[in-house]
């Protein structure tokens, strides 16, 4: 079975944001959960990422990756059509497991200092979030570009969701 998550380089993202390393294989079928204290706009917030196992458009959502998340950082590789194509899948599951019509999201298009392999252009990226009502980056685990960004974001989309009600534990899921 087609796994998008490790080919989208999800888990290497998170482990560049916690751990401030690249790690360039990890194992695709265990789920991660990481804590880290981020600070954004000067005020201190205890992030706790969970960090998926291997999805695919074949998945079921199970039932934790809705209870008491507050955000969604869902990555794609911009090598790959078919990652594109299943992190579509996985927002629709995702919105229909937490029964709304928009949830806190950021986007991410990841690998892109592949230039030579991209086959996803930014445009396309910037237009599917934007029909989501998410934010959208690009990154790039490998050269340590905008791995922190990316969690501040999702940080300042779950404090808009929430009217910007100030909160020191936050909890989102990396898909």
């Amino acid at each position: 079975m087609y796994n998008c998550c490790s080919e989208s380089g999800k888990s290497s993202l998170t482990i560049q944001f916690v751990e401030g390393q690249f790690v360039d294989s990890y194992d695709p079928t265990i789920e991660n959960t990481f804590n880290k204290m981020v600070s954004v706009n000067g005020q201190d917030f205890n992030l706790q990422l969970v960090d998926t196992a291997g999805q695919d458009e074949y998945s079921i959502f199970p039932q934790s990756h809705s209870m008491d998340i507050h955000g969604y950082v869902l990555v794609y590789a911009v090598t790959s059509m078919k990652s594109f194509e299943v992190v579509q899948v996985l927002h629709d599951k995702l919105l229909d497991m937490v029964g709304k019509i928009q949830v806190p999201t950021v986007l991410v298009g990841n690998k892109k200092d592949l230039h030579m392999e991209r086959v996803i252009k930014p445009e396309e990226g910037k237009k599917l979030a934007h029909s989501w009502g998410a934010a959208f980056m690009e990154s790039s685990a490998k050269e340590n570009e905008t791995a922190v960004e990316v969690f501040k974001r999702i940080i300042l989309e779950m404090e808009k969701a929430d009217g910007n009600v100030p909160s020191e534990d936050k909890k989102c899921a990396v898909m």
